[in-house]
């Protein structure tokens, strides 16, 4: 087939070959009126040359979303930007609505705003009132401060909750003391001697490894006790010594004294008993006991004048922690008349009452601490900035010009909980007089250096007495952690219930520890 244009531009014939020549098909005649078949020609093959284009173009727009178009006035739109180089209007919408944010975000929300209960009413009213774009951003300012505004208010709340809670005493325990209690003065078993008579050398013997446990708490004393010996390789060389306060004493005989752990010797004193710890040997516990100003701060109000908006959640619930009651117990600064208590003793091991012993502790007495009076674990050489990368700056009011001049904020922080205390060393130093004294500063400046219980003094106490032992011996931060390393905790020889939570409060199992711990085992009280 050919296709045969005469010169004048006038006839245009298409034929088909045969055996006997060419045959014409068709002879097309036409009248150049309105334009020429010059021009005609030029724009015959200008299409036939763009045509493979326009199919190539079409069919990546196909492939890209445009099949879904139902009419050429969609595939114009598609196609109409791309072949004049223009830019999608979406684009300029966005940049116009940050300008609008950005100026809404400065100025004030008006009063009375009603704002809409979730999106979805929000997109309705929209809608139905004809919302400008500054109006809408207005809203959705005001509905996302609201709700962020709820969500604080509902965490502060919740922390409220957990620490009356956990600060409080389990109705299970209150029975399990006044049980005890009405024990000792009902039942003669109760009452027996701790230890028995034949025991009592021991209590000085220092080829003994003894622990020294201060607490009010029974059941705690109970976990502490049931966990060493059940650690330990040599249970038979242990011994325990356990101070309480008078009102706790009965109970805390009768528990131990119904409940032995022999082959571990244990011994239970209340603090009545011991003559040393008199008003004139404790003159500043007996003022910080008594100070109408501490008073009020541990055991007053915890939210009042506190401005919850210049705060986050966590850190509200660690100063709810630093002002427990506790902290100013007679019980809780014990520790630090030790040497004056156990006068026959070289070394002992002081635990708190919140920890579970998980591993052999005899090697601690093994421990050289190079003449230095504490054995502790370093709180300042992790990377958690809660529990172990703490220095001096953490405790103290360094504006206050004693801080200042005394202390360096750089200085490594040390736990309390589990120390290994040398106390012949400790007999030849000041530590208890520079307790005392400090405290006093304190007392004078109306709380003003620290507020944070028995661990300030003493870092300033055991100032350059202090041993760095093995982290792995000591392991804190259980209560208040949200990530903490399991594998850890299992490697751990003492891990420490500091925070609120406990693995044993049901309530409070998101902030420890899913650990089934061998104790419970053996100290279930929950028929008590």
């Amino acid at each position: 087939m050919q296709l045969h244009i005469s010169r004048s531009m006038r006839s245009i014939t298409i034929s088909s070959s045969s055996s006997n020549g060419f045959i014409d098909l068709m002879k097309i005649k036409v009248a150049a009126r309105h334009i020429s078949y010059r021009t005609l020609f030029h724009s015959i093959l200008i299409l036939a040359f763009l045509l493979p284009f326009v199919f190539i173009l079409t069919a990546l727009v196909t492939l890209e979303g445009v099949n879904k178009c139902s009419s050429f006035d969609c595939l114009g739109r598609r196609l109409g930007p791309r072949l004049l180089g223009r830019v999608d209007d979406s684009g300029r919408l966005v940049k116009d609505f940050y300008k609008i944010l950005n100026q809404v975000k400065n100025e004030e929300i008006p009063d009375g705003v009603k704002l809409p209960a979730s999106f979805s009413h929000l997109v309705s009213e929209m809608k139905s009132n004809q919302y400008d774009a500054r109006t809408f951003a207005f809203m959705l300012r005001a509905m996302m401060e609201k709700l962020e505004r709820e969500i604080r208010e509902s965490k502060f709340s919740e922390l409220m909750n957990k620490h009356f809670a956990a600060s409080s005493i389990p109705k299970s325990i209150h029975c399990l003391s006044l049980r005890l209690t009405d024990e000792y003065s009902s039942n003669a078993h109760a009452r027996k001697q701790l230890p028995s008579p034949e025991f009592l050398p021991l209590l000085s013997d220092n080829s003994y490894h003894h622990f020294v446990l201060s607490t009010d708490n029974i059941l705690a004393a109970s976990v502490v006790v049931t966990s060493t010996i059940q650690s330990s390789l040599k249970p038979d060389n242990i011994v325990f010594h356990i101070i309480t306060d008078k009102k706790t004493y009965a109970g805390m005989h009768s528990w131990f004294a119904l409940n032995p752990v022999s082959p571990a010797i244990v011994e239970v004193k209340g603090v009545h008993q011991f003559d040393w710890l008199t008003r004139e040997n404790v003159p500043v516990l007996e003022a910080v006991e008594n100070h109408n100003g501490i008073r009020n701060y541990y055991h007053g109000n915890h939210i009042a004048g506190a401005n919850l908006s210049d705060t986050t959640p966590r850190r509200f619930a660690s100063k709810l922690q630093a002002r427990s009651p506790k902290y100013i117990s007679i019980l809780n600064h014990l520790r630090i008349y030790i040497p004056e208590l156990f006068p026959n003793l070289d070394k002992v091991v002081f635990l708190d009452d919140d920890v579970v012993i998980q591993r052999d502790l005899s090697p601690l007495w093994e421990i050289d601490l190079k003449g230095k009076v504490n054995g502790a674990v370093e709180t300042c050489k992790g990377e958690d900035e809660w529990v172990m990368s703490k220095h001096f700056k953490n405790y103290f009011n360094f504006s206050h010009p004693l801080i200042e001049k005394n202390l360096d904020p750089d200085e490594c922080a040390w736990a309390y909980g589990m120390n290994i205390f040398d106390l012949r060393a400790w007999r030849k130093t000041n530590i208890r007089e520079t307790y005392h004294s400090w405290l006093k500063e304190n007392l004078k400046s109306n709380l003003t250096m620290w507020k944070l219980g028995t661990l300030p003094p003493a870092l300033i106490a055991f100032k350059g007495h202090v041993h760095p032992i093995d982290p792995s011996w000591h392991m804190l931060g259980l209560g208040y952690q949200n990530k903490t390393n399991i594998e850890s905790v299992k490697k751990a020889a003492v891990i420490h219930y500091n925070g609120t939570a406990t693995s044993w409060i049901q309530f409070d199992q998101p902030y420890g520890l899913e650990l089934e711990l061998e104790w419970k085992k053996t100290s279930d009280v929950g028929g008590m």
